[in-house]
């Protein structure tokens, strides 16, 4: 991971065991500062030792402290020519003008979509469209705000053809994901990674040998744990949008990049399949005055 590294710290510190959570902080608090930094620099701040820094660099795969450094440097510098300063990170008040919250969000979502972009693995969004193409069934599974996600990315392969269903219901979910086999593909959207019903679910389609595909902000939840392939989304909690509703934009980022590597596979029934789309509900349509 060569960026994107502020957003997965800010995501999963809170589950960092304390003495790696030390260095997080120090980096989040100045992550600037921390690009300029020795090792021993930095841990002196940290109150922790060289050695804790370099297992904090490993667990969020950087090979060692330098190549930390240089992701720093890099998104430090990205986002001050972008400008993304202003408003990350403000609280909205209820006393706020609406432009100054419209403000405060517009900056959160921009730098969460950036985030979601710069650490997202390419080869594996790549092995999910290959697979999702020539799969029998594609099914999804997501509780709540992430269900409704999974709704999302249901309608738009759908769209173009493809065989998907998507499952929010326990039951549901459990009796869809028993009848996939080998060259499937299931797909569990959880932002914490822990969303029970999800999990059943992703461990049921994986014991019949469908492919496993978890989508989650936490890289070391047990959803991913579970499954054979992870896509990370960030999160960036605002006033009033905690949580879940927080990684909505980036989960809806991360599964349009899935829908468009499918739709470039399928380029010529795809199209096909607009224009046949477009064409059945054409009459239903205003016409314009």
């Amino acid at each position: 991971m060569t960026s994107g590294a502020l957003g997965r710290i800010e995501t999963e510190l809170p589950a960092l065991p304390e003495a790696l959570r030390r260095v997080g902080e120090v980096i989040l608090g100045a992550p600037a500062e921390a690009a300029r930094s020795t090792i021993i620099e930095l841990a002196e701040r940290a109150g922790s030792s060289p050695a804790t820094v370099t297992r904090f660099c490993r667990a969020f795969g950087f090979s060692g402290y330098a190549e930390l450094r240089v992701a720093l440097a890099t998104e430090t510098g990205r986002a001050a020519q972008a400008g993304w300063g202003a408003g990350v990170g403000h609280e909205i008040g209820p006393d706020d003008p609406l432009d100054a919250a419209i403000e405060v969000m517009a900056a959160a979502d921009t730098r969460l979509i950036q985030d979601t972009a710069a650490q997202l693995n390419l080869e594996t969004v790549a092995q999910v469209a290959d697979a999702v193409v020539v799969a029998r069934r594609v099914l999804l599974f997501g509780v709540s705000t992430s269900g409704n996600v999974a709704k999302m990315l249901e309608g738009r392969l759908r769209r173009i053809g493809m065989p998907c269903w998507s499952a929010g219901d326990a039951h549901e979910a459990l009796s869809e994901a028993a009848l996939l086999g080998p060259g499937d593909v299931a797909i569990g959207i959880s932002h914490r990674g822990r969303t029970r019903e999800v999990m059943e679910a992703l461990v049921e389609a994986g014991s019949h040998g469908a492919m496993t595909v978890a989508v989650t902000s936490f890289a070391r939840s047990p959803l991913a744990e579970l499954a054979g392939l992870v896509l990370t989304t960030a999160s960036r909690e605002t006033t009033f949008r905690l949580g879940g509703l927080a990684a909505v934009h980036s989960q809806l980022f991360v599964l349009d990049a899935v829908y468009v590597a499918v739709a470039q596979r399928t380029y010529e029934r795809t199209n096909q399949a607009f224009e046949l789309t477009i064409s059945a509900v054409e009459s239903h349509r205003v016409e314009r005055g």
